[in-house]
């Protein structure tokens, strides 16, 4: 742990600050496990740093609707589950956080592309060797 690089958590934890000062909007997204990750992280970052205060990040979790990944999924297919939804949502200066155990799922990739495209920040976490 010590000899590890952690200049991108740092460079992770400015991009959320800078959201948060100037009212941007984060989103999350993985598959599986890390679905429920993002849910969870968007709970956290919306409520549960700012109780009281309303003072939470804008976050949006792209894994969190059923009802719109299962339409995505069928009209457009899953690789599109959640960079349709980017396409309608996200604004240059936002942040997306993609969540991902290989870093190779056809719809992490596509959703990191369409941010890139919309001139986002984007973070990945991705497990084992990446992708």
């Amino acid at each position: 742990m010590a000899s590890a690089d952690w200049s991108g958590v740092a460079q992770l934890a400015q991009a959320l600050q800078t959201c948060w000062r100037e009212g941007r909007d984060v989103y999350l997204c993985g598959n599986g496990g890390s679905a429920g990750n993002a849910i969870h992280l968007a709970n956290a970052f919306l409520y549960g740093i700012a109780k009281r205060t309303g003072g939470g990040l804008r976050v949006h979790a792209l894994s969190a609707n059923p009802a719109v990944i299962t339409c995505l999924a069928n009209d457009v297919g899953y690789d599109k589950i959640f960079s349709d939804q980017l396409a309608v949502l996200g604004r240059p200066g936002d942040l997306l956080i993609a969540r991902s155990g290989s870093g190779n799922s056809a719809n992490i990739v596509s959703v990191l592309e369409q941010a890139t495209a919309l001139h986002m920040t984007t973070c990945a976490i991705l497990g084992y060797t990446g992708g």
